[in-house]
């Protein structure tokens, strides 16, 4: 079995998409239980690069990032207020069920 993604949500991110994904099997961090709550956006960047975890946020400063060439191991990028909570879940949820950790490497993928 491939291995699946995993996600690390930025702090801008409801923490209850993290609890809804959990109850689904998914493995997700939040910058909160990381300790990383206002850390510069290169930290969480790094974080999230050596534990192989994709960052989900709405702060466009992670896509200057990627654009800068800096390497991660995927961002979802979506804008605040688009998806209601559940809309959010199933779709982190359908790209965790389609997508795998090589295809999401230093990919951005816009909700």
């Amino acid at each position: 079995m491939p291995q699946a993604i995993r996600y690390h949500l930025d702090e801008h991110v409801d923490p209850v998409i993290a609890d809804g994904l959990r109850r689904r099997g998914i493995d997700v961090t939040t910058t909160v239980e990381a300790g990383l709550r206002s850390a510069p956006d290169e930290e969480h960047a790094g974080f999230a690069r050596t534990q192989q975890r994709v960052i989900v946020s709405s702060d466009r400063d992670f896509l200057v990032l990627a654009h800068r060439g800096i390497a991660h191991a995927g961002i979802i990028y979506y804008r605040q207020g688009r998806y209601a909570t559940g809309e959010m879940i199933r779709r982190l949820v359908r790209l965790w069920e389609q997508r795998t950790p090589e295809e999401m490497q230093n990919h951005v993928e816009f909700l």
